[in-house]
């Protein structure tokens, strides 16, 4: 029986919202659950999801507060496009560990 936890910072999707919806909820735990039948052929009912919803002041990245490297990106992206597949920063941005 998998448990799977998926954390999400507390933030809406749009700025008039403050968590994440039911309705995006049960997206996630559909897609996971799908996802562990067709990857691991666990059945639907013998998986559960856990979403844990983080204050954005208790998640940091790259070393700072959330907050504080959402400002340092946004600056960034002055220079270019917003990036793709991540409202945080795109993998070329993303910390990475030193090359020996």
């Amino acid at each position: 029986m998998p448990i799977v936890t998926v954390q999400v910072t507390r933030e809406g999707t749009t700025p008039d919202r403050s968590s994440v919806t039911a309705e995006e909820k049960a997206a996630i735990i559909s897609g996971v659950s799908q996802l562990m039948l067709e990857v691991l052929n666990k059945p639907l009912e013998s998986t559960y999801v856990v979403i844990e919803e983080v204050d954005r002041e208790n998640w940091g990245w790259a070393g700072v507060p959330t907050a504080e490297y959402r400002k340092l990106l946004s600056k960034k992206s002055g220079e270019r496009n917003k990036v793709e597949n991540d409202p945080v920063t795109s993998a070329a941005d993303r910390p990475t560990a030193p090359q020996s």
